[in-house]
């Protein structure tokens, strides 16, 4: 039987999602709880590897598994054996031609960011910070210029393993709450590090170093060295995975 999980976690205390020798990610961590369920050592797949301190509201994951065991064993059984920085929030079986990764037909992130003089005690760990004033619509003006399939290789980390640097930038949108700056972008998927070389380019343009239209020179040069440096992950949360809907699955961020 194969299952997929919705699954929500912190972190700050991770190295990244992808397995490593020391066991310390949220990969390990959750094969571990699910291995203990199932009675078996337990692989998973992912929509979408996070980097050390990058969030997830839902990430989405499948496995296989011979035990048969209630959905509520995957969650609630599950839950009570990982740490709370890791939650599962929901279980669906599904064929087993759905895969996580490659079934999925668009990712949603976010980043918050506060927008103050001083750095923040509450927010530390969950949102990034910069300390002078950004000229949102400055920032949204430059945020049209990525809109749109495009080559996103001044955009895209120097270990990035993705085949193509070709991706189709749905929505980039930016809002003020406050001291928080909220960036919103979905697209088809993302190249390692996009969002926040992306971000890191629209605070330049925020605090004036660059005009908006600078940020499509960046885009044609397709040279990263041009770009802004890559922002903190502290912010940058993988909000939401988009499959089509026979799979039934109870998407819930």
């Amino acid at each position: 039987m194969r299952i997929a999980l919705g699954v929500e976690y912190d972190g700050r205390t991770f190295c990244g999602w992808q397995s490593q020798p020391d066991g310390r990610t949220v990969q390990d961590t959750l094969q571990r709880a699910l291995g203990q369920i199932a009675g078996d050592p337990t692989q998973i797949i992912a929509a979408g590897r996070t980097d050390t301190g990058v969030h997830a509201l839902e990430q989405v994951i499948h496995f296989d598994t011979q035990a048969g065991r209630p959905l509520s064993a995957w969650v609630r059984g599950v839950n009570a054996l990982l740490p709370d920085s890791i939650a599962v929030r929901w279980a669906h079986p599904v064929p087993d031609e759905f895969h996580a990764r490659f079934s999925a037909h668009g990712r949603s992130y976010r980043y918050l960011l506060i927008n103050r003089a001083t750095r923040s005690a509450i927010h530390v760990g969950k949102a990034g910070w910069f300390h002078a004033p950004l000229d949102v619509a400055a920032m949204r003006l430059a945020a049209r210029h990525l809109l749109g399939e495009h080559n996103f290789s001044a955009f895209r980390a120097a270990q990035c393993q993705a085949r193509s640097p070709v991706k189709h930038l749905r929505r980039l949108d930016i809002s003020r709450q406050g001291e928080m700056l909220i960036f919103d972008l979905s697209a088809d998927a993302f190249l390692h590090h996009m969002v926040r070389n992306i971000v890191g380019c629209l605070v330049y343009v925020g605090k004036g170093k660059h005009p908006p239209g600078w940020l499509a020179e960046v885009l044609d040069s397709r040279e990263r060295r041009l770009a802004a440096p890559t922002f903190a992950p502290d912010g940058l949360y993988l909000r939401r995975v988009d499959y089509d809907a026979r799979w039934g699955l109870p998407q819930v961020a």
